[in-house]
């Protein structure tokens, strides 16, 4: 089995695509790593190398958690498979 993302703990609410070339449309499967189970599901965004993608709906408002850490706030809605990026995500600190 290949696998296209990672996520560290089921808690988390994003995972990190790990692969080049996703396209939207596609489906593929990740590692949940702490818990060593898979994910399986197609994204809907192109979504590059490196990038974070929803792997549960998001609502504006919500914490996205990586690695069991509060990265930012939900700025717009996210539906599971769409990319995580500074459109839709901005950080609690300032």
């Amino acid at each position: 089995m290949s696998i296209d993302f990672v996520v560290h703990d089921a808690g988390d609410s994003v995972g990190v695509v790990v692969v080049e070339g996703v396209e939207a449309e596609q489906t593929l499967t990740g590692w949940v790593m702490h818990q060593d189970q898979t994910l399986t599901f197609k994204v809907l965004d192109s979504i590059p190398i490196g990038h974070k993608l929803a792997i549960q709906d998001l609502a504006e408002g919500d914490t996205v958690i990586k690695y069991g850490v509060d990265i930012g706030r939900v700025v717009q809605p996210i539906k599971k498979g769409e990319h995580l990026h500074v459109h839709n995500v901005k950080t609690k600190r300032w």
